[in-house]
This record gives C-alpha cells, structure tokens and sequence, in this order.
C-alpha cells in the first residue's frame, strides 16, 4: 500500500497551513523533500521507518499542498532560512521541539540551514544528494552549468520561467526528472500524479522558482555570513549522495563535507542516481538504520 499507516492531515507555522503524512510511534523523525517533487517521494522508506519513529513528512514551504507565499522582490519567504524556520515550528506545533532530520536535494538544503540555525532543535541530519549551495556557486564550471542547467533557468526573473513551464507541465516535468536515464514509468503513480498536481496548483511553480531565486541571492548572503562567522554542523551528520548521479562525477562531496562538520561525521554512496529513496530505499533504509537513533 501507499503510506500504509499513514494519515494525511495539516498543520500550522507563521500562521500559513502546510500539508503533511504522519505515521508511526516513537523518537520524531522529521523527512524533506526535493524539487519538483512533495512528501510523497518518501512513500517506499517512511512506513519501514514508521516501525521505530513518529515520522513526519510535510510538503516544504511553497511545494505540494502547502501555503504559497507570493512572489517577492527579495524571495525572503524562500530563503532556506525561513523555510527552515517554518519546518521547525510546522515540528514544534506537533509537539517535537527537538527531533531528528532526514532530507532530500531541495530539503536538505533547508535541513543543512535548520542545523546551522537551530542546533538545539535537530538531534541528527542526514543529506541526500547535495553538497552546500554556495559550494555548488562557487565551483561553478561547464559541466555543473550543462547538468544542472535547471538551477540558472528557474532563477530567472518572474515570470519567465514560470510562463514556459506552465505551457507543458508534464513535458516538462519529465525533462527535469530525466537528467540521469531512466524510464518514464520510473515514479510511482501514485507519487508522480501527487507531483504534478501539485505542479498544476496555483502558485507552486512560482514557488520553485523563488526557491532557486533565492538560492542565488538571499542564500548565498546567509552561507558567506555563516562561513565568515566560522558556523560549523553540530550534531552527528551523515552524507549520502546517488553513486549514479553528478555529485561523484564533479566532487569529492565526502571532502566537503568534512569543512562543514564540526560534530561526527559519516558520508558514502549509495547505488543509485538522483533518487535515492525511490531508487534504492533498501539501501537508504539499512544506512539510515546505522545512523538514526530511536
């Protein structure tokens, strides 16, 4: 089944609504997605982690079913310092003031800002698929620009990008989601239809663009500052990137990593591409296993 043991409810930060599943019982266990994608993208390794945890799967702020703050000059509601804010009080109106965090590409880039900015809240992070934005920017080359195209062509001014997707969602979706081979089949479908109903709902496309507008603006002015001021990741941290995908291709993410951790630190690759937890949830499932804490 879908989501066995799940529910669909919402729940309230910044007095603005956002949807989530929530199953299980135990320590909380808060999971973020990624772009373009919603909470269903954990549908294979929630209910298997739903055995030892309270899961919690919301849609990110802008993204699914959740509250769409407009469009802006300064794309600050899409910071990933105030999506982090709103997951963490999304958490704390749930009754989990303190919980462990696992993410996935657009998310774990919130949940990497959530540990920098509430230590007190994330117990444990675990990063799927990403190395920090401003690492990203700043080795910027061909091969980054031509396969990560996407990140240049959604940051562009409104209402560009969001005029072109918005004449074939679909065709698009597809485009975007086929960076590494695979069939078109490939998402559940129950998954892929949530997805792109989402994509059809007023203001999510706007959503995702000012993700990635800010992304090249307010974000990077965060990152530099938190560099600057010496900010490292406390808690206990655990990397994993898609052996398949570009991270391995373009970095030694491993390495990375390890200038931005100053509590302990675990990375490896696991046998997929860009999805993980579609592509390999066994072997997501049996990392996690070592590394979260019940």
């Amino acid at each position: 089944m879908f989501f066995d043991g799940f529910a669909i409810e919402s729940g309230e930060a910044a007095g603005r609504r956002f949807r989530l599943r929530r199953g299980g019982e135990g320590p909380p266990l808060l999971l973020l997605h990624g772009n373009p994608q919603t909470h269903a993208m954990w549908h294979k390794v929630a209910p298997v982690l739903a055995r030892r945890f309270t899961v919690v799967c919301p849609d990110l702020t802008g993204y699914g079913f959740s509250a769409k703050p407009p469009v802006s000059d300064d794309h600050a509601p899409y910071a990933k310092r105030a999506m982090a804010a709103d997951m963490v009080a999304l958490m704390a109106g749930l009754g989990h003031d303190c919980f462990q965090v696992v993410a996935h590409d657009r998310g774990a880039r919130v949940a990497h800002r959530m540990a920098l900015d509430h230590p007190e809240a994330v117990e444990r992070l675990c990063t799927m698929d990403i190395i920090p934005t401003l690492e990203h920017f700043e080795r910027a080359d061909m091969s980054f620009g031509m396969g990560y195209w996407h990140w240049f062509f959604l940051a562009q001014r409104h209402p560009g990008p969001e005029a072109m997707i918005r004449n074939d969602i679909e065709t698009w979706f597809d485009f975007h989601t086929s960076r590494e081979p695979k069939p078109r089949d490939f998402f559940h479908p129950e998954a892929r239809a949530d997805y792109l109903a989402a994509l059809h709902e007023p203001g999510t496309i706007e959503a995702i663009c000012e993700d990635y507008r800010a992304a090249t603006a307010i974000d990077l002015e965060h990152d530099r500052a938190s560099r600057a001021a010496g900010d490292k990741l406390r808690c206990p941290m655990l990397a994993l990137w898609g052996a398949r995908g570009s991270l391995p291709r373009w970095y030694d993410p491993a390495a990375i990593w390890q200038g931005y951790a100053a509590g302990p630190l675990a990375t490896g690759a696991v046998g997929s591409g860009h999805y993980l937890a579609e592509e390999a949830p066994d072997e997501v499932l049996a990392r996690l296993e070592g590394f979260l804490r019940a």
